[in-house]
């Protein structure tokens, strides 16, 4: 089997040691060997991208959308490929990943269009004579560490801004999805970016993620990932005075009325909290319902999560996928079983199960009649496993919604228009979904949240522009 190689400085590049690429449906089924980058390849990488700074910070804005506008083309060509590959190496479905890599071809492109529109702006002084032009300049040499679940999304949502705004990148995946990260490096190498601009290391975040972080050559980082790491990321960053920006999870709460369309709020109570195997972060891992609709919920809940087909991610007709590897699916076990020492009920799910091909397998989890204060509510599992709150009113609901030290995206189902407004005001989420799954967000706007949740700016849109570039001030007198 041939080694899918690093990308430094404009060159594939081997190493000595390999990562093996293993299917989560099929753990016989290996999907590549790609090369493990160490810390000398990381400095290496690193060195290419500074030598590439200036020349990268000057270039022409039409190149910069050519280079993007490339990228997201082939993306969106390859897109059913693409998303095969991730669907085999993520375990998510094949639709789910299909539209996965589409949204990462868009992401592209909207970023080819803001190349050509950095903005700036002409004010007057108070002094006589004398001009001033506010203007936003590259940060320069940007380290991307990006996570398992997304793993083309989430990187083309960092690499192609920070290349948009004239930065050069450093891109280290998580090594247990290098697929997809390769895919997209090698695309990227053949848009017509100058050598050094864009460089791909493989490896493991203590030995290559901690040279991004510890390298005065490196002048931001942007983090996604756990929230321990992201404390890390924030240490070692804020030591050398680099700019960081840290996404690092969720415990999202959907809020559920007695007055809201029922169907409509299992359905993104299902979404939310068990498609993509529960592996998201803006995932409805805390479903809060009002009392008087508890019961009819759950047992509607119930008889869904119940029938959804779990299997091989690339079967047709499998609803939910495997697990992403054995540390994971441990990881859910522990949880079900932390529940249930704390007096939860849980009412369907939670076993390990078999098909065709050996995976890492389970059946979604639904937990009732939780506290907020357990700690299946207060720590991200991170899998299928979702739990139910009783509620006596609008106002009970929201406050056990808010008390939480997360704060990415936050739900709530009812056909009242005032609950609607009130809940978007006094939401302590940074994204907030009214009869919508707290899960699914565009690539055009802001994405991000508050407290332990997000740090720094807003990730996609235009507010991206806050994290890859800085602003410069300057002074003319006629």
């Amino acid at each position: 089997m041939s080694v899918f190689q690093n990308y430094i400085g404009g060159k594939w590049v081997s190493s000595g040691a390999q990562i093996r690429n293993i299917n989560p449906s099929d753990t016989d089924d290996i999907v590549g060997e790609y090369a493990r980058a160490d810390k000398d390849q990381a400095e290496e990488a690193i060195a290419a991208a500074a030598a590439a700074r200036e020349s990268w910070r000057r270039s022409n804005i039409q190149q910069r959308f050519d280079c993007l506008d490339a990228i997201g083309t082939e993306i969106l060509a390859r897109k059913e490929e693409l998303g095969r590959l991730l669907a085999r190496e993520e375990g998510k479905t094949l639709p789910e990943a299909t539209g996965e890599a589409a949204r990462a071809g868009q992401i592209f492109k909207f970023f080819a269009g803001e190349a050509l529109r950095i903005q700036g702006e002409f004010q007057s002084s108070v002094r006589p004579g004398v001009e001033i032009e506010i203007s936003r300049e590259a940060v320069g040499v940007v380290g991307i560490i990006t996570p398992w679940n997304f793993p083309i999304a989430i990187p083309a949502w960092k690499i192609a801004p920070a290349l948009a705004y004239g930065n050069t990148v450093v891109f280290k995946p998580a090594e247990l999805v290098p697929g997809s990260a390769w895919a997209l490096g090698d695309i990227i190498s053949r848009s017509g970016l100058p050598d050094g601009v864009f460089n791909l290391v493989v490896g493991a975040g203590r030995e290559v993620g901690q040279v991004l972080l510890d390298d005065p050559r490196v002048n931001a980082v942007s983090f996604t990932g756990s929230v321990g790491t992201g404390g890390a990321v924030a240490a070692a960053c804020s030591a050398r005075g680099a700019k960081f920006q840290l996404e690092m999870g969720g415990k999202n709460p959907l809020i559920v009325l007695a007055d809201a369309d029922m169907d409509n709020a299992v359905a993104c109570a299902l979404n939310g909290a068990y498609f993509s195997t529960g592996q998201r972060c803006t995932a409805s891992s805390r479903l809060i319902i009002e009392t008087s609709a508890h019961d009819q919920f759950v047992d509607a809940l119930k008889t869904k999560v119940e029938g959804l087909v779990v299997g091989n991610a690339l079967d047709e007709g499998t609803q939910i996928g495997p697990v992403v590897d054995q540390r994971q699916l441990d990881q859910n076990i522990r949880y079900l079983d932390i529940g249930k020492s704390e007096g939860a009920d849980l009412v369907c799910g939670g076993d390990l199960i078999e098909r065709e091909t050996p995976g890492f397998y389970m059946t979604p989890a639904l937990f009732t009649d939780t506290k907020n204060d357990m700690r299946i509510n207060r720590e991200e599992i991170f899998g299928p496993v979702a739990t139910t709150i009783r509620a006596a009113d609008f106002d009970e609901a929201v406050a056990i919604a808010n008390e939480t030290p997360f704060g990415l995206s936050a739900g709530l189902c009812t056909t009242s228009l005032k609950a609607a407004t009130q809940f978007k005001r006094e939401s302590r989420a940074g994204m907030v979904m009214v009869n919508l799954p707290t899960a699914g967000v565009d690539y055009h706007v802001p994405f991000g949240g508050a407290k332990g949740s997000s740090f720094g700016s807003r990730e996609q849109g235009r507010y991206a522009a806050e994290f890859y570039t800085t602003v410069k001030t300057a002074y003319l007198s006629s």
